[in-house]
């Protein structure tokens, strides 16, 4: 990371400007300096991203009704009947009928549709839009870094040489498929774990081997499964994690449901990785999207009702795990279909599509303007793009994962939108004293008081220096309810500390300083 970024993260995280600088204090060295920033920066927060690969067709997924009639003449081979949308009371859209999980989610205003998400100069290509949106690159430049692997590597400094350790032992990220994606590659090396399939997760927890033919080359497929397992080195953090989950809600027997269920299970095992990336394959549909009988049938109907009933699974399991506060959930793909349908019951690859958030912080509704569709559309027309993908992530970024300078992570500033609530947004722009840790009077006078708020844990309550040596040890035991706890300093000499909350999965921080004796 460039020095000049590190310093502003920092000075983000620990409130420097305002605390910190104002007290006097110097940085510690780089050692002290990772361990406290980690706890600084954790916010317990989850993202979960829906890879819809393929390119989704937005206009059969979210049906904007007042383009109803120019639509039905220029998609004829797959225009859903009238009659059989799911309309929004507060929108000028409509839900593909697969969508009726997913609706009630948006009326109890836990899902939210952003319109016409795209990015200037559209790549028509498969590899290079994949690419366009895990790198948040622009069209014609080419980065070997992901959007959220730049986020990564800015939050958690040191990586992969100093991690695990004993301030973050979990994966900084998962995912779900074959090998790692550019999503999570950061400027120096991938961040992510990668869980090749939910067989290969279930293998790892209970320490099962899938059968092998009995051959020179069953051996060697054997050996390579062997060093694959032995090569994630965080396989007995993720297999402790799941083994905590005794009891999940009923998931549909689909890979997308599947995955979820993994996520899920990780969350409410205690994993503190704050990213998770899911694939579901398949939306390419250049032919049979529809069946000619019936429109609202048909692969891109299957598609749908998998992603719905895999996403209210997912929610259910949430709300019974208790994490379900803690957890949002977004869709992309590279690009979405074309406005003209072809002859072979399908969309060809088009521009801008909706995307999906959906979680308990979600604000929902729907997002942007219904795009325009002319009745004289041609086959090469596409959709207008109305905000830059970028936007999204800088939404996201700012609004849920407290990132310090959506700069650093994509290049340059863009224009947010609204997605996470208005409290969910305050409390990630806030600094970690204002995270359920406070300390006060500071600087300390003698006696002070330790205002925490509660935990579902055990925790240690200790004070170290400004070089990271433990000074003095205050408290140890659960905190079930907010919780004042008196603290004498007198004896303490002056000087700058931090005051910090630990547990399993909790990290909070507070600087202080002692004046005189």
């Amino acid at each position: 990371m460039r020095r000049r970024s590190f310093l502003r993260h920092v000075s983000h995280s620990l409130a420097v400007p305002g605390v910190l600088g104002a007290m006097g204090f110097r940085m510690p060295g780089p050692n002290s300096l990772t361990s406290l920033l980690r706890m600084a920066a954790d916010t317990d927060r989850v993202l979960v991203m829906i890879f819809l690969e393929g390119g989704n067709d937005g206009l059969n997924t979210v049906i904007p009704l007042d383009q109803l009639s120019a639509l039905n003449k220029v998609r004829p081979h797959v225009i859903m009947p009238d009659n059989k949308l799911l309309n929004l009371s507060d929108a000028d859209v409509a839900f593909h009928p697969s969508f009726d999980g997913l609706k009630s989610l948006y009326d109890e205003n836990r899902f939210q549709v952003i319109q016409n998400v795209g990015y200037p100069q559209q790549n028509y290509s498969h590899f290079r839009s994949t690419d366009i949106w895990m790198s948040a690159s622009d069209s014609n430049e080419l980065v070997n870094s992901g959007w959220t692997g730049r986020f990564l590597s800015d939050s958690y400094p040191g990586y992969p040489e100093s991690f695990p350790n004993d301030d973050m032992t979990d994966p900084l990220s998962i995912e779900i498929g074959y090998g790692s994606s550019l999503l999570f590659q950061g400027p120096q090396s991938s961040m992510s774990m990668v869980i090749s399939d939910p067989d290969f997760f279930y293998d790892l927890i209970e320490n099962e081997e899938r059968e092998v033919p009995d051959t020179p080359a069953g051996e060697k497929l054997k050996y390579v499964r062997l060093i694959a397992k032995q090569s994630q080195q965080y396989g007995q953090v993720v297999k402790a994690a799941a083994a905590k989950v005794k009891s999940q809600a009923t998931y549909p027997q689909t890979y997308i449901a599947q995955q979820l269920k993994i996520v899920s299970q990780l969350i409410a095992g205690g994993l503190r990785t704050p990213l998770y990336l899911v694939r579901m394959g398949g939306f390419d549909t250049h032919d049979a999207q529809v069946e000619g009988s019936d429109h609202t049938q048909g692969e891109h109907a299957s598609l749908l009702k998998d992603l719905n009933d895999g996403i209210m699974a997912f929610m259910k399991d949430l709300e019974m795990q208790g994490t379900d506060d803690k957890v949002v959930g977004q869709t992309f793909s590279e690009f979405g279909r074309r406005i003209v349908s072809n002859a072979s019951l399908g969309t060809d690859h088009g521009a801008a599509a909706p995307m999906f958030f959906f979680g308990n912080a979600v604000m929902g509704g729907v997002t942007g303007t219904n795009p325009s569709i002319s009745s004289n559309a041609k086959y090469d027309d596409n959709l207008e793009w109305e905000f830059d993908f970028r936007q999204i992530y800088a939404s996201v970024l700012e609004q849920w994962l407290g990132a310090s300078s959506v700069q650093d992570v994509l290049f340059r500033d863009f224009e947010t939108v609204s997605i996470i609530g208005e409290r969910e947004k305050t409390l990630a722009a806030q600094p970690q004293e204002g995270r359920g840790l406070l300390v006060y009077p500071n600087p300390l006078n003698g006696r002070a008081t330790i205002r925490v708020d509660a935990v579902t844990e055990a925790v240690a309550i200790d004070l170290i220096d400004i070089s990271g040596k433990h000074i003095e040890s205050i408290y140890r035991g659960n905190i079930s309810q907010d919780q004042q706890i008196s603290w004498e300093t007198y004896r303490l000499p002056p000087g700058k500390y931090f005051v910090t909350v630990r547990g399993q999965k909790t990290r909070r921080v507070f600087p202080v300083m002692k004046v005189g004796y």
